[in-house]
């Protein structure tokens, strides 16, 4: 089967049936190995630099080898079962419907004056302690989640897909899943996470860049501010302190209409981040749904232009 129609297959299915809870996923077998890993070679090694980087290379290597001898074995038994293996593995790799239902999940509780049980489904979402956030903090802090995972969960994963197949889908799902477990900035992951964060960062570096300038297009097609998103993006990307996740959260804020950023507090640490976009609008538990919207019409644009922008190259060669 050609990597298209693998990669429009899983995508598909993703639409359809999300991640369901009994069914087990990579992503928690790839956090067991890494914090295997990390327990192992932390009190072996001095070097918390060093250190990190081992876990890194070692979790992204046992993956991969992993993820390509089950494509293997199961293109030996029969070439469908092996198209199968690869649909599955891009199709675990991306998070279009839960992105979108743990979003709604917070539009729905808010909807309903349930800002307890609100805080709660929004910790589900974001890093950041949600204990005494009020409303229109809540609704921030879902449409900055969802527009970064736009690039973290959907875009980065099949940009990677598009390039190198089921491979890349799996190992940019270990590279992120290792930031996630490493990439703070604490005393205790400052050196030994420094590894995993650069190599995120240099991972998201595309397709942070090419989501954004797909949400311009997306922004059009739902009738959303496309001219602000285009403006916003180009003068408010580089405020944020990640140097890629500026990218799409300016250009949500812009279609949308609204200002993300400001103050945040991880753990006991309070962080003030730059704001990103104009305040057109107040927050809205609206604009919970608009940010999926935008999300879901931008992955299909961005899978769309990957797929004929393949097939053209495929033909031209």
């Amino acid at each position: 089967m050609r990597p298209e129609y693998q990669i429009t297959a899983a995508v598909a299915l993703d639409l359809v049936m999300g991640d369901p809870h009994w069914l087990p996923h990579p992503v928690k077998f790839i956090g067991r190995l890494g914090a295997w890993l990390e327990r192992r070679v932390r009190s072996s090694m001095e070097n918390e630099i060093a250190a990190g980087t081992v876990v890194g290379l070692l979790t992204i290597s046992l993956v991969l080898c992993a993820a390509a001898f089950l494509i293997w074995v199961c293109g030996f038994l029969d070439p469908i079962i092996g198209d199968l293996a690869s649909i599955a593995i891009i199709y675990f790799s991306i998070a279009i419907k839960d992105l979108a239902k743990h979003s709604k999940a917070v539009y729905d509780v808010l909807h309903q004056g349930d800002l307890e049980l609100a805080r709660s489904k929004t910790a589900m979402m974001v890093g950041r302690r949600t204990s005494e956030l009020g409303e229109d903090e809540l609704i921030r802090a879902a449409v900055e989640s969802v527009a970064e995972n736009t690039v973290d969960g959907i875009v980065a994963p099949l940009f990677y897909t598009m390039v190198f197949g089921p491979l890349g889908a799996i190992g940019y799902r270990a590279i992120n899943t290792l930031d996630s477990m490493f990439g703070y900035k604490d005393s205790h992951y400052m050196k030994f996470g420094r590894f995993s964060a650069r190599l995120d960062d240099l991972a998201n570096f595309l397709p942070a860049r090419i989501g954004a300038l797909m949400v311009v297009p997306a922004a059009i097609i739902q009738g959303y501010r496309w001219k602000r998103a285009w403006k916003t993006l180009w003068r408010d990307r580089a405020r944020h302190d990640s140097p890629n996740a500026g990218w799409p959260e300016a250009a949500f804020a812009g279609a949308l209409g609204i200002r993300l950023g400001g103050r945040n507090v991880y753990g006991d640490n309070v962080i003030t981040k730059p704001y990103l976009g104009d305040m057109l609008e107040d927050l809205k538990t609206e604009h919970i749904v608009k940010a999926n919207k935008l999300m879901i019409c931008t992955s299909l644009l961005f899978l769309a232009t990957g797929v004929v922008l393949r097939i053209t190259f495929t033909a031209a060669c």
